[in-house]
């Protein structure tokens, strides 16, 4: 069975498209072959590594990358995460779709207690984790 390919786009490929990528790995590896990027790429955020490793999931060594950078060219689906991402997000063939979600380092940028940008990061984390987990479906994967 040819496996769907998908691209999360996000705008720094640091946290929201790395959760989503970790996520999709995790649950549909057997119908789904995910990768993420950015419009722009930063250092993938240990905030979401470490909640992501409360879910079991490690990434740890994923790494940021922009779209320019991707060795896959051609994808199945793209699934922008962010308004930014989905206004500049370049033609890709394919169908292109926008499901965003709040971004953990800017709701968190003005606090100051680690447990306090937590659960942020675990709300935002479980949003993502509900979207993916229902997403073969939504794109009519699997029956």
């Amino acid at each position: 069975m040819k496996k769907t390919k998908i691209l999360f786009l996000c705008t720094g490929n640091s946290c929201r498209s790395q959760m989503a990528e970790g996520f999709t790995k995790f649950f549909w590896s057997n119908f789904i072959n995910p990768k993420s990027a950015g419009i722009r790429k930063y250092e993938v955020d240990p905030l979401a590594i470490k909640v992501m490793k409360e879910e079991g999931i490690d990434i740890s060594n994923n790494y940021s990358k922009t779209i320019q950078e991707l060795e896959e060219k051609e994808f199945d689906y793209v699934i922008t995460l962010c308004d930014h991402a989905r206004e500049t997000c370049p033609y890709f063939p394919g169908k292109i779709l926008h499901k965003g979600f709040p971004d953990p380092p800017y709701l968190t940028s003005q606090l100051t207690n680690i447990e306090d940008k937590l659960k942020v990061y675990r709300k935002v984390r479980n949003q993502i984790k509900d979207f993916i987990l229902k997403l073969p479906q939504h794109l009519r994967l699997i029956s």
